[in-house]
């Protein structure tokens, strides 16, 4: 059965921009990584979108990646069956060629422009891109400040946490789950969400698509990352391959693990991230939080609490700016670029990809 899948290889984050981009770019992975070049609003999102519909309707399994500066729009599509992606190789997740031409190659929109039109823009071009950066200061200064209170309450339920209670949770997870052995291969890294000019976007929706079995796992301070290491640690031990999905605010700690080979998938669930979907089983790790010493802490937990979604809210409105200006610089790109141009780009690089189906020689999937 062939299916589309969504992640992201960017988030915003207290720490700034987060990327995973170099993960994903690896030489070895690919046949043909087409990285687009081109400024705002000349059409590098619609030919990637064009592209995995095309592949969609051909029956090709296809993965979408998403942009956290805007979630409707594309950062890469990658059509696996083919080793081959299509990748924004522009700021703030630059991609230059490590073999060029022998796995990746830049294709340049630009060619595309009107430039003499576009020289007569300067004014403009330069006013929404420094109001699109300045947005972004902006929000990463308020999620820093968000992330540091976050961080904050965390050490504090930390203090209090049960840890051997969750590690025996997890000795049972492991003897009943991860049995038999996988096909080995690389871990694949994405983030499963970011938070996002439209507020915090997550898609779950992925994790249902690859995993029939589903563990929520009840967070609220960012504590079950231990867990989810270990389960990691011996899912690969065994050979099974894992999308591991790291937190964009700790990127050395993962949020989210997926075992497709298994069906199985662990998400974590928390105000701001919520998983409201079906549950195969729960795991309430605030429940390994003994009551007593919640109470102990309860106004301070709230006080902090409140003082994230203030600061957040803040972030994320700035991160609506931010978009706004970007919109802005494409409306004044838009008039100067060849869009017929670039539909004719798509449609040979669509036919080289057909060729290179046909020479696999299974045809179309069901």
């Amino acid at each position: 059965m062939c299916t589309s899948t969504h992640f992201f290889l960017g988030a915003n984050s207290g720490r700034g921009f987060q990327s995973l981009f170099d993960r994903f770019c690896e030489p070895a992975d690919f046949d043909d990584l087409l990285v687009l070049k081109g400024s705002a609003g000349c059409g590098k999102s619609t030919m990637m979108r064009r592209i995995g519909e095309a592949m969609e309707e051909r029956g090709e399994e296809v993965e979408y990646l998403h942009c956290s500066g805007d979630p409707d729009s594309l950062d890469g599509v990658h059509i696996p069956r083919l080793r081959t992606a299509v990748v924004d190789g522009t700021s703030p997740h630059v991609v230059e060629p490590k073999y060029p031409a022998a796995v990746e190659r830049y294709v340049n929109l630009g060619a595309y422009w009107d430039l003499a039109g576009i020289k007569g823009e300067r004014e403009a071009v330069t006013q929404w891109s420094e109001a699109c950066s300045a947005a972004y200061r902006r929000a990463y200064r308020a999620l820093g400040a968000a992330r540091q209170m976050e961080d904050s309450a965390a050490a504090l339920a930390a203090e209090g946490m049960d840890f051997d209670k969750l590690q025996r949770r997890t000795d049972g997870i492991l003897a009943r789950e991860l049995r038999g052995r996988g096909g080995g291969g690389a871990d694949r890294w994405r983030f499963l969400g970011s938070l996002t000019c439209r507020g915090p976007v997550w898609r779950f929706d992925t994790a249902g698509t690859l995993c029939p079995k589903i563990y929520q796992i009840q967070d609220s301070y960012g504590l079950a990352w231990p867990m989810l290491e270990r389960i990691h640690a011996a899912a690969r031990a065994r050979g099974f391959r894992a999308v591991v999905c790291p937190s964009p605010e700790h990127p050395d700690r993962i949020e989210h693990l997926l075992l497709p080979e298994l069906g199985l998938a662990f998400v974590t669930s928390r105000e701001g991230m919520v998983y409201d979907g079906p549950a195969y089983r729960r795991v309430r790790v605030d429940a390994m939080i003994p009551a007593a010493y919640c109470k102990r802490f309860r106004s301070r937990l709230r006080f902090t609490r409140r003082m994230v979604q203030v600061l957040r809210e803040e972030g994320m409105a700035a991160l609506g700016e931010a978009k706004a200006a970007h919109d802005q610089l494409e409306a004044v790109y838009h008039p100067h670029v060849d869009f017929d141009g670039v539909a004719g780009l798509t449609a040979r690089e669509l036919e080289r990809m057909e060729r290179r189906l046909e020479a696999l020689g299974e045809g179309p999937r069901p």
